[in-house]
C-alpha cells in the first residue's frame, strides 16, 4: 500500500493488487468464497451468459463482512483495547460487529433512524451496542466520529479506508477465478467501497474487462461527483435501497473509481424492485433492494451490458415487511397488478357481466369497488374499481383491450 504526493503533500493511500491478496489471506476461515449462480432467465434477457455474484450468502449477509475484519484485524493491541466504532445502516454495522467478537473487542454501531430491525437484531445478536442518531448514515457517521474523539474507540469507517477497500476487493480475486471468461462486471454502488476494490483487483488481472457500478437514481452521489472530478455531497436521497443510501463519495473511493471503473450508471425503485421479485421467483435467491441494483440495471438495459457479465448480489438482509412490499411494488411494475377504474350502466347484471369479461381474460379479481355518487358520473352509471392480478404486462395490455372492446370506458 503506497501513498501518493502531490504539490500539496501526501494524499490519499493507494490500494493495489497486492494489498488484496493480502487481505484474502487475512480473511482465510473467517469469510466464505460466495457461490457464483448461472442465471439462465437474466441470459436469456441480457442475450448472453450472466452468472450472479452471492455475496448475499457471505457471513453476515452481505460483503461487508470482509472489509470489516481486514481493517480490525489489523489494528495495534493498543487500539484494540479502546474498542471500535461505526455507522452504518445495516451490513457494515453486522461486519463489525461479528469481526469484533471474534477478535475479542467491544463494539459499538450508530445507525441512522428508521434502519432495518432485521440488521440491527443482528448486529446486537453479534454483541454490538447499538445507538440510533439522525436519518441519514451521514448523519450517524458524525455521531460516531463524535464518540471516538470523546472516548478514543477506533472509528471504522465504512467504506473510506485502505484496508476496507482490499477487504472488499477480494471479491473480485474470487470473480476471476470463478467466471476467468468475464468480459463485464457489475456493482451495486454506495460509498463505492466494494465497486472501487474490485474494479482496482480485475484492472489489475484483466484490464480488457469492463467495470460498471449501479446506483439508486434517488441517491445517486458518484454521477454528479465524477462530473466535478471530486466528492460532491447529495442534498437530499431518497430510496429504499438502504444500503446503498450514501450521499458523499469517500476520498479513496472516488479516486479508486475515477480512476478504474469505466461508468456508473443509476436505476429507479421500479427497476429494483422489479429485480428483487425476478431474483426470488426465478433465481430463489433472497436479497436486499440494494443487493438487486446490478439486475435491475441489466433488466432495464439489457443491451448495455457485453457478456459473459457477472452481477454482484452485495447483500440479502432486508426486513420481512418490506420484501413484502417491494414483492408487491414489483408485481406492480412489472404489470401484475392492475388498478382499473371502469364505468358501467347501473342496473341489474352489470357488474356480474364486467366481472364475467375480466374473467374470460384469465385475471384474478383481487378487489371490487362501487361508487355511485360522483361529479362525474351520470345518474345511469356506476364507477368499478378493480385490482387485478395478471400474468403481466401483454396479459394487462390484452385485458384493457378486451374491455375497450366490449365500449366499457377504462381509466389505468
Amino acid at each position: 500500500m503506497t501513498t501518493s504526493k502531490g504539490p500539496e503533500g501526501p494524499k490519499e493511500p493507494e490500494v493495489g493488487l497486492a494489498d488484496i491478496r493480502s487481505a484474502r489471506e487475512t480473511l482465510q476461515g473467517h469469510s466464505i468464497t460466495t457461490p457464483m449462480e448461472e442465471s439462465r432467465w437474466l441470459s436469456d434477457i441480457v442475450g448472453g451468459p450472466v452468472l450472479l455474484k452471492c455475496e448475499n450468502l457471505q457471513r453476515t449477509g452481505s460483503f461487508k463482512a470482509r472489509g470489516a475484519f481486514v481493517r480490525i484485524s489489523r489494528l495495534t493491541a493498543e487500539e484494540q483495547a479502546r474498542g471500535v466504532v461505526a455507522a452504518s445502516a445495516g451490513n457494515h454495522a453486522q461486519g463489525v460487529a461479528l469481526a469484533a467478537q471474534q477478535l475479542g473487542i467491544e463494539a459499538t454501531v450508530f445507525m441512522p433512524e428508521g434502519a432495518p430491525i432485521p440488521k440491527e437484531k443482528a448486529t446486537r445478536g453479534y454483541g454490538a451496542e447499538v445507538v440510533f442518531e439522525g436519518r441519514y448514515l451521514e448523519d450517524a457517521l458524525v455521531a460516531a466520529r463524535r464518540f471516538s474523539e470523546e472516548t478514543g474507540a477506533v472509528l471504522i469507517h465504512p467504506f473510506d479506508h485502505a484496508d476496507v477497500v482490499a477487504g472488499q476487493g477480494t471479491v473480485g480475486l474470487e470473480i476471476l477465478e470463478q467466471a476467468p471468461e468475464t468480459r463485464t462486471v457489475i456493482i451495486p454502488t454506495g460509498g463505492g467501497g466494494l465497486l472501487a476494490g474490485v474494479a482496482i483487483a480485475l484492472k489489475a488481472l484483466r484490464p480488457d474487462i469492463t467495470v460498471i457500478g449501479v446506483q439508486a437514481k434517488g441517491a445517486a452521489a458518484y454521477p454528479g461527483s465524477l462530473e466535478r472530478g471530486a466528492p460532491v455531497a447529495l442534498s437530499s436521497m431518497k430510496t429504499m435501497a438502504d444500503g446503498i443510501a450514501v450521499g458523499l463519495p469517500g476520498e479513496i473511493t472516488f479516486a479508486a473509481v475515477r480512476d478504474h471503473v469505466d461508468e456508473v450508471v443509476t436505476v429507479t425503485e421500479e427497476a429494483m424492485s422489479r429485480a428483487l421479485l425476478a431474483l426470488v421467483e426465478r433465481a430463489k435467491m433472497i436479497v436486499e433492494p440494494a443487493g438487486a441494483a446490478a439486475v435491475a440495471a441489466m433488466m432495464e438495459n439489457p443491451g448495455a451490458f457485453e457478456t459473459p457479465a457477472v452481477a454482484v448480489l452485495s447483500g440479502g438482509n432486508i426486513d420481512p415487511i418490506l420484501l413484502g412490499k417491494v414483492i408487491q411494488h414489483g408485481m406492480a411494475a412489472a404489470g401484475r397488478y392492475l388498478n382499473l377504474h371502469v364505468t358501467i350502466p347501473d342496473v341489474p347484471g352489470g357488474l356480474a357481466r364486467l366481472l364475467g369479461e375480466v374473467g374470460q381474460t384469465g385475471a384474478n379479481v383481487l378487489q371490487v369497488v362501487h361508487e355511485r355518487i360522483s361529479a362525474s358520473l351520470h345518474l345511469d352509471e356506476v364507477d368499478v374499481q378493480l385490482q387485478l392480478e395478471t400474468r403481466g404486462e401483454p396479459h394487462a395490455e390484452a385485458l384493457l383491450a378486451r374491455l375497450r372492446e366490449r365500449g366499457y370506458t377504462v381509466q389505468r
